[in-house]
């Protein structure tokens, strides 16, 4: 029997799950949408702890609950446009770290080539910005001033969220460890070992590349 991805554990958690605008983003303080949506069926946590799903989605959350429906908590986040990452392909060192870090699996790249973001599918959760060695991603914005749910319609929810379901099943049938879940807890010593060698090598080869460009001369304006 294949192991089962990421899922709500109750009826209740299930449609709160549901209502979530699925970007997998952990500013709420929860791994993923499921674990927040079980926090809140259990008491555990508030409905105002997701950014992504602003106003609306608490109010969303209040009709499902029963609960209050009070400001977002400031402590998770403002609510914003959506954004996509970008990535700066000057500056890839193709070290692959935020290959597992995307939630949709929203990158496409290898080890030492260049990456780049399907942006249909990067939900703007920024894990990937964090894991990268070189600072060559960043975030745009790609809805002006629609925030919230205005920004992140239901079927971009319901693809982010069989994306990421697809993602977390990969990586526990191949028992591939994830930036936000340890799912493999056993192999550490080796892939920390390798994965060390792999970004100095490619931070040495990405300063080699930066010392080049700044030792060229200015190219001269048109006129």
């Amino acid at each position: 029997m294949l192991p089962a991805p990421p899922q709500a554990n109750t009826p209740l958690a299930s449609r709160i799950l549901a209502a979530l605008p699925q970007t997998q983003c952990t500013r709420c303080g929860y791994p993923d949408c499921a674990a927040y949506a079980d926090a809140i069926a259990t008491g555990a946590a508030d409905i105002n702890q997701c950014p992504p799903g602003g106003a609306e989605g608490i109010e969303r959350l209040a009709a499902i609950t029963g609960a209050f429906p009070s400001a977002l908590n400031p402590a998770n986040g403002t609510e914003g446009p959506r954004s996509v990452a970008i990535i700066d392909e000057e500056w890839c060192i193709g070290c692959t770290l935020c290959l597992p870090a995307c939630p949709t699996d929203a990158i496409l790249g290898s080890n030492k080539m260049m990456h780049t973001v399907i942006e249909p599918y990067c939900t703007g959760c920024e894990l990937c910005i964090n894991v990268c060695p070189v600072d060559c991603i960043s975030l745009e914005n790609v809805t002006g001033e629609y925030t919230g749910w205005a920004a992140w319609p239901q079927s971009e929810a319901d693809m982010a969220r069989d994306r990421y379901e697809f993602h977390s099943l990969s990586r526990l049938i191949t028992g591939t460890d994830s930036p936000e879940i340890p799912l493999n807890t056993v192999k550490k010593e080796a892939p920390a070992a390798d994965k060390r060698a792999v970004i100095e090598d490619a931070l040495a080869r990405a300063r080699a590349i930066r010392q080049a460009l700044s030792a060229q001369p200015p190219s001269p304006k048109k006129r």
